[in-house]
């Protein structure tokens, strides 16, 4: 296949997914997940980034919201993939959640693997449990146990 011709294909493809989730689930503005600026929170702590101010970033973060999504990207704009499933599981359930960029500082990507010791991105937390990875949420958003386990907490729209 020529270049254009994939290029095209990914372009379109990208177009058709948004159409479908936009008239299956559209949400309003109002409805979007909050988003956390990574960079300008763990700056404003001081000059220099230090693992401690990024441990005590993500501990905060997870401890002070119900649901939070460490991931590549904004809701908004995932920047992966993996990123991009658990933004939909999460907006298909109508769940409020904040999601928070790793990509925007080295200390904050590198201290979320360690602080839940869990290798890879996206990672879940719902009120302060990690629940996993993007394989791990898409087998219990498949299986019902996902929506279960926040009908359980109180933190799917009524």
């Amino acid at each position: 296949m020529p270049l254009y011709a994939f290029v095209l294909t990914r372009i379109l493809n990208q177009k058709v997914r948004d159409t479908f989730w936009d008239a299956l689930w559209p949400l309003e503005k109002s409805a979007r997940p909050a988003y956390i600026d990574a960079n300008s929170e763990l700056q404003s702590r001081s000059p220099a980034v230090s693992d401690t101010d990024a441990q005590t970033f993500i501990d905060q973060t997870i401890k002070g919201n119900d649901v939070v999504l460490f991931m590549k990207g904004s809701p908004e704009q995932p920047r992966c993939g993996f990123s991009s499933l658990v933004v939909q599981v999460l907006d298909h359930l109508g769940v409020e959640y904040v999601g928070v960029d790793v990509l925007q500082d080295d200390e904050l990507r590198d201290g979320i693997k360690v602080y839940s010791d869990w290798p890879t991105i996206p990672q879940l937390y719902i009120k302060t449990e990690f629940i996993g990875g993007a394989d791990i949420v898409r087998e219990m958003f498949q299986s019902g146990e996902l929506k279960t386990a926040l009908s359980e907490k109180g933190l799917l729209p009524t």
